[in-house]
């Protein structure tokens, strides 16, 4: 039978796509990694890489050799984990990742409070877009990923944490800045600035200013949340953003102000998903339940549990 080693010598191939970056990644020499890649093939029967002077290219037999490798591997480290964790929960590490407009600003309210109550808990944390994120869960690269939501496929299971509020976020000398809320309408004739096509942002913020005569100027269509609220601050426009970064990064500039959209403000809904075979799924559970509890005790105002119809909640603490 193929070893262990050898799986993850394909898979971080299949990975790096080049000899040498992948016994780089496994921390061996590039003549061992060659030499049991062919004892592998040799092991099968049949060719698994192309070789030639550029980069590697799997074999068609090489690419689904590698997926089912990263999924034995994975299913390898998951009975490892249950074993270091029996008897004692939220112990040993989780691979968590987290999309980059959300990670940095909720983990932060979550994690002292986590080490504190289960301090042998180890979140090695990954950030990325959401497709590359779900893709790495799948594969089972990731163990869990915080994601937009609501996330509906057969088989992950992704209750949603919360919804939180977008808002609008203006430069300090702006006409609306002295209104309490800001209605769509009110953004008539503006400038918007939000996140390039792609985004889930980008489709929220333009379904909410459809018809009333906004503009989401394409050539201004920002990367990242800091670059809108830097273009923001420069007075190229207005923007809509999360409560989480506005909580963490708009609040303390001189140069803006942030304003509740007016109701039914628009919501992003925030999953935890997890694969449904995962052999910690409960675990995961309770951990869902726990990071919902601290975000509602870090920021009530913010996080509007009570607003989401389309999908079942943890339970929060009570008031």
């Amino acid at each position: 039978m193929p070893s262990q080693q050898q799986f993850r010598y394909l898979v971080a191939l299949a990975d790096a796509r080049h000899f040498r970056r992948a016994a780089e990644i496994c921390n061996v020499a590039q003549p061992t990694l060659s030499a049991q890649i062919r004892a592998l093939e040799a092991r099968l029967g049949a060719p698994l890489v192309e070789r030639g002077r550029g980069g590697v290219l799997l074999t068609p037999l090489g690419e689904r050799a590698a997926e089912r490798a990263r999924t034995i591997l994975a299913g390898v480290e998951e009975i490892r984990a249950l074993a270091r964790a029996e008897g004692r929960p939220f112990a040993g590490t989780m691979r968590l990742g987290a999309i980059r407009t959300l990670g940095p600003y909720l983990l932060p309210l979550v994690v002292p409070g986590l080490h504190r109550t289960h301090p042998e808990l180890r979140l090695f944390v990954q950030e990325g877009p959401p497709d590359q994120m779900l893709e790495r869960l799948e594969q089972g690269a990731l163990d869990l990923a915080l994601l937009p939501g609501p996330l509906r496929r057969a088989e992950l299971e992704a209750p949603v944490l919360f919804g939180e509020p977008l808002m609008a976020v203006l430069p300090a000398r702006h006409r609306l800045a002295a209104q309490s809320h800001v209605a769509p309408a009110d953004l008539a004739g503006e400038t918007v600035l939000t996140l390039s096509p792609g985004h889930r942002l980008q489709a929220q913020v333009r379904a909410l200013l459809e018809g009333v005569g906004a503009s989401l100027v394409a050539e201004y269509g920002g990367t990242s949340l800091d670059a809108l609220r830097q273009m923001t601050a420069m007075e190229m426009g207005v923007t809509i953003l999360p409560a989480l970064y506005v909580r963490s990064e708009v609040t303390r500039e001189e140069l803006l102000v942030a304003r509740p959209l007016a109701p039914p403000a628009p919501l992003r809904t925030v999953t935890l998903a997890w694969r449904r075979s995962a052999v910690r799924a409960e675990e995961f559970r309770a951990l869902a339940r726990l990071i919902a509890a601290l975000l509602f005790r870090a920021a009530p105002e913010l996080l509007r549990p009570d607003a989401i119809s389309s999908a079942p909640l943890p339970d929060a603490p009570r008031a």
